[in-house]
This record gives C-alpha cells, structure tokens and sequence, in this order.
C-alpha cells in the first residue's frame, strides 16, 4: 500500500505583497547559516523559525531573494538583522534545494492513484505459460483492450484498499473486493463521525508493458508484454494507458484554504506501517480537492481527546479505560498535537501527505486541524 513516482519541474513565484512580515524565530541562533546540499527548506526554516510551513512569505519578504524555492547549497542565510531571514548568492554548481526531500515522495507521485471505481478497467484474465505469476519479458493477456493498437504502451495497476469513513480502510482481495472483516480492526483507532461514506479505491502500480497484439478474430484477449522486474502481474490486475503527467516538483507549504470543521478530516492510513508513522513517513488523508485541499496544504495531526475512567471518584467500575466515547463516570480530555504534514498529492476525496516533523507519531485515525491550532 502507498508506493512510488516521477516528477516534473513546475516552478512557481510569489508575488510579493508586503516587506512587514514579523518572524518568530526559534530562541538563540546564529548570524548566518550557509546552505548544505541535503538540507530542505522546511529543515532549515524548523531550525530558525517557530512556523517553518510560513518560510515563503518570510524569505519572499526579502527583495534580495528572487524566488523562495530557488535557495541553493552555498547560499547563505542572514538571521540577525531585525531577526529576518534574508539570503546572499552563493555559487550555482549544485541543484536547488526542495521544500521536502523529493526522494521520500516520489514513489508516492507516479505509482498510486486514488478512484472511485475500478470495475469497468480492462484486466489480465491470463499468463504467458500458465503461469500464476509474470514480471519482465513475459507476457500477459488482457480483456477490455477492443479498441487499442499494438505498440501502446499500459500500466498495470492493482487495487489494494478500499478508503472510507468511519473505518478507515478495508484491504482488497485478488478480484478488488473487501475482505471481509479487514476494516474491524480500525474501529479502535477511528473517533465517531459525522461523515459516513466511500472514499475510494487505491490503484498500486505494478508493472509497465507495450501491447503486441490486438484482440481479433478468434482471439479474445489481447497481449501486453511486461517490461518492469519490480513487481510481478497476476491474474486480476487492472490495465491503464501509461500517461505522462506534470507532477509538482516545488510545494508551497499554506495554510488550508477553507475551514477544517472539527472531526472533518482523518489519518486514513500509514504507508509502509501498521498504524503508527513519524517525521518523513506517508500518510493518506480523508480530504481532497472537493474540500479544497491543494499540493502544499499544511495541517496539524491531532490524537482525538480520550474518555478516561475516574478511578479515584467512581471505583466501582471494570470498563476498558482510554475509551473513544464518552460515557458516565467517564472524564473527557483535550486533543493531544502529534505532528504537521503537508499535502503532495490530490485527489478528489483523498490526499497523500509526508509527516515534516511531531513530538510524537501520527496514528490512524488521528484528526487534521489547521497548522497553528492550540
């Protein structure tokens, strides 16, 4: 679940609209700081300011600083005068470095999608041999491809896991249906909500492949034959027409642009672990471009206040204490924060964010509110 991706270079300017922007910087620090190469901008902005997402209207701030995203290993950062963060040139022998490290999202970016149906998708109803597994060089055999000509190129995708609320997330079997009983386990990390509905289906690249042969005649079924070793096809997997598509490669942390009403958006799922991730892990969300959720959207992750057993003024009872409902000799606590994480991939009910930094890990469930919540 949650895997890999290309970028695309999409470079965008700020206009500057005011020089009186106040900084709040992180207690003592130097003068200057020069830039190293495997630095992010988020790492040095944590480092100097108390609110790294708001680095571009800072350095934009600055007339010197021509374009915020275009800071490179050697600049160097004045942080003394009037506590502003402002940059001198250095020399320009090294790559531009990123708001995020690129390399934690670029699977993410070329290899998942997130859709509403997938039934309709042709599929590999074969394999080469009769085999029950194919990968590179091999060929399979393919439904729904009537209309296609040989020397296309197709992904081949999976679907892996069915999004939705209030349980989070069901995995899928060999034919993309829910297996059954998956998504129980999540009723004890999911806060009740409001929002009761279907999210949508994760689609997992697995394999690329160019088509040989068009369905005709007798033959039914058309062939693809696979080009990528990484992972194998199997019987069931969905086939798409292979598109190059213009990935972000510069994100401009902000602020969401609507409203986070409360119990609104959910941690869906932790790419790679169970339920728990930390700084630098993938996260799916329960928000998209409907709720106006765009690539640099920032948010703060939050554990849902627990409900807790007064053991001290009402002893007389045995139920499972850190309950998620409230309920008699229960006492309610606040939300605890956990981390911040900014969105780098959108889709229509569902987004992928990377954790930036936290005081402790994001878990499933766990709710989304604005960056500078308290």
């Amino acid at each position: 679940m949650l895997k890999q991706f290309r970028t695309v270079a999409a470079v965008a300017l700020l206009t500057v609209t005011t020089y009186a922007v106040a900084v709040e910087m992180n207690g003592a620090h130097p003068d200057t700081y020069v830039v190293k190469k495997g630095d992010t901008l988020w790492d040095i902005s944590a480092r100097f300011l108390k609110k790294p997402w708001l680095w571009p209207e800072i350095w934009q701030a600055n007339p010197q600083v021509k374009n915020p995203h275009l800071i490179y290993p050697g600049d160097v950062l004045s942080l003394a005068y009037l506590d502003r963060v402002t940059a001198q040139a250095g020399p320009r022998q090294e790559a531009p470095i990123n708001a995020i490290p690129l390399s934690d999202v670029e699977p993410f970016l070329k290899n998942l999608s997130v859709v509403d149906s997938f039934e309709q998708l042709p599929y590999v109803v074969g394999l080469e041999d009769s085999r029950m597994h194919a990968s590179a060089g091999q060929q399979v055999y393919v439904l729904g491809l009537q209309d296609a000509q040989a020397g296309q190129r197709y992904i081949v995708v999976r679907p892996t896991v069915a999004y939705a609320q209030p349980k989070a997330q069901s995995d899928l079997d060999a034919r993309g249906n829910e297996i059954f009983g998956s998504g129980n386990l999540w009723k004890s990390y999911v806060a009740s909500s409001d929002r009761n509905e279907f999210l949508g289906y994760e689609l997992a690249q697995v394999n690329v492949g160019t088509l040989t042969q068009v369905a005709g005649g007798d033959v039914e079924a058309s062939t693809l034959r696979l080009e990528d070793s990484g992972r194998e096809v199997r019987a069931g997997d969905r086939v798409l027409p292979l598109q190059a598509n213009p990935y972000d490669l510069q994100f401009i942390p902000h602020a969401p642009a609507t409203p986070v009403a409360p119990g609104q958006l959910r941690v869906l799922a932790v790419a790679d672990t169970f339920t728990s991730g930390g700084p630098r892990d993938v996260i799916a969300i329960s928000g998209g471009a409907r709720d106006g959720i765009d690539n640099g959207t920032v948010f703060s992750v939050w554990r849902s206040g627990r409900h807790i057993n007064d053991r001290i003024g009402r002893m007389d009872t045995s139920r499972a204490d850190d309950a998620l409902k409230p309920g008699p000799g229960r006492v309610a606590l606040p939300d605890e924060y956990a981390a911040h994480a900014m969105v780098f991939r959108t889709f229509d009910k569902v987004s992928y964010a990377l954790i930036m930094e936290g005081t402790k890990p994001a878990r499933l469930g766990y709710e989304l509110k604005h960056p500078d919540a308290q």
